[in-house]
């Protein structure tokens, strides 16, 4: 499926994380993508259940003070 202004959107988010974090170095600033998930939204039909899509945000909200800024993860890590 073609989707345009889906992609464009997430283009623009690590833009702005990546902007943010270089004009805010004192505050860690990074996006979460927490992958194909199960939710009403999708009306449940995505390929992972909703403790699976939390695990990335679990991962930075527990991440030690000092861990990088800028970068976008999922469930593997750093995405490119």
């Amino acid at each position: 499926m073609n989707a345009p202004l889906y992609c464009a959107s997430k283009a623009a988010l690590t833009m702005l994380t990546t902007q943010y974090a270089k004009a805010l170095p004192g505050v860690r600033i990074n996006a979460v993508d927490p992958g194909y998930t199960a939710t009403d939204l999708n009306g449940h039909t995505g390929t992972q259940t909703v403790t699976e899509g939390t695990d990335a945000i679990v991962a930075l909200a527990t991440e030690a003070p000092g861990s990088p800024s800028g970068r976008v993860v999922d469930r593997a890590g750093d995405l490119p």
